[in-house]
């Protein structure tokens, strides 16, 4: 009978083979043989096979990491020290992402910049805005761990898209939300979901037209927006530890998804085998996603109820009092439902989550309140910086500062 601190042993031992073709650098396997040696004081197998899966696939993600040449070593640096979990860096987020490290984030969460809806959004047409967008989702794929979520908040406008004319009867209703999907797509991400986010009650007197009313004289207002659900399915082959046993002694199996490659356990003396003596079906999503199926992580009742529709009423955000002073400091903040539906559903505590439209910063609140890191990329510094991080203060207050030590952490990348 194995003893159980010895169980780290008989996985190495099934797996040496594959083992040597993952880490082919003989150095690097050694660096890993180093780094599990450890679990050999374990007496719990189901704590070693769960921390060899996690040594290892830590491992295969620095090597894929370590392809990506053009990290900014500060920005690295500033991203991975864990002191607050409150980040805010001021720069272009394409750049800014640039830097970052290949699949180093856990869930983005953001609403863009509409085309010309504010005067800090302005672009020549509409091609040049969708291009721009383009080049930024292309980067989050990059930046976003594998099969890990983007909750991207747009709505359809009105306006030119300055394409075929630049007169006022070139105005008409542009959607968004189709061509950021399409975008999505092209760039690799696969569209889920399409949460319809149902604002109430028109407040405008436009559109009515009472004085004819007669066929098409009538159009509707805009009154919702769209809750884009994205998921990146990296297609990786790279074999990977049947969650079961921890060994790699596993075959390739029909993908189950597109990009996501499914395996199947071929260790005999795994722990779990059907009665038709079949191994352990799993692919590395349900490895990243469903490990952690924890009592403590358990989301509660109400919040799974309150979306378990896809069209949802939220109010918009109130900026402006009675006063006609802008409370928040920015123009266009989005309602805290949507980072918290993001978090709270795609994420587990301690991971980093990623708004590159900071804005007011509302989803780096929301992550902070629920126990994750929250970065936040602004561009605008000089029109949002200072009400921004007020906001920023007056909402974490209660929480995390003291007056000894502000705990915000900042990059200036401008």
């Amino acid at each position: 009978m194995l003893s159980k601190n010895k169980y780290v042993d008989k996985i190495i031992e099934v797996s040496q083979i594959y083992l040597e073709k993952t880490f082919s650098n003989k150095e690097r396997l050694n660096e890993f043989l180093y780094a599990i040696n450890f679990l050999k004081e374990n007496n719990n197998i189901h704590d070693v096979i769960n921390t060899f899966t996690k040594i290892y696939t830590d491992f295969v993600k620095q090597d894929f990491q370590n392809q990506y040449k053009s990290t900014n070593k500060q920005l690295v640096e500033f991203i991975e020290n864990k002191d607050d979990g409150v980040k805010i860096i001021w720069g272009n987020c394409l750049e800014a992402m640039r830097g970052m490290k290949s699949e180093s984030i856990h869930l983005m969460v953001t609403s863009p910049p509409y085309y010309n809806a504010r005067e800090y959004s302005q672009w020549e047409n509409l091609n040049s805005y969708l291009e721009d967008m383009r080049l930024i989702i292309r980067e989050s794929y990059r930046v976003l761990d594998n099969h890990r979520v983007f909750v991207f908040n747009v709505g359809d406008i009105f306006d030119n898209d300055n394409i075929s004319t630049t007169s006022t009867w070139g105005k008409r209703r542009i959607p968004l939300g189709a061509y950021f999907t399409k975008i999505f797509e092209e760039e690799g991400f696969t569209f889920v979901d399409d949460f319809i986010w149902d604002k109430g009650e028109v407040q405008s007197e436009r559109h009515k037209n009472c004085n004819k009313p007669y066929p098409f004289y009538q159009y509707p207002m805009n009154c919702y927006e769209h809750i884009l659900i994205f998921h990146k399915h990296r297609n990786d082959n790279t074999r990977y530890p049947c969650p079961v046993c921890g060994c790699l002694k596993v075959n390739g199996n029909a993908y189950s998804e597109i990009g996501i490659k499914s395996w199947e356990c071929k260790n005999l003396e795994c722990f779990e085998r059907s009665e038709a003596n079949r191994g352990k079906r799993f692919s590395l999503k349900t490895i990243m996603t469903q490990g952690n199926q924890e009592d403590k992580h358990t989301i509660e009742n109400e919040f799974i109820k309150k979306w378990r529709r896809d069209i949802i009423k939220i109010s918009p955000v109130i900026k402006i009092n009675s006063k006609g002073e802008n409370t928040l400091g920015h123009t266009a903040p989005f309602p805290a439902d949507i980072p918290e539906f993001a978090v709270k559903m795609f994420s587990y505590p301690d991971e980093i989550v990623l708004d590159p439209f900071g804005g007011s910063f509302t989803s780096v609140i929301i992550a902070k309140q629920l126990g994750r890191i929250g970065i936040g990329i602004e561009l605008n510094k000089e029109m949002f910086g200072k009400s921004s991080m007020q906001n920023l203060k007056k909402a974490l207050q209660p929480q995390i500062f003291n007056e000894s030590k502000m705990q915000i952490s900042e990059i200036n990348l401008l």
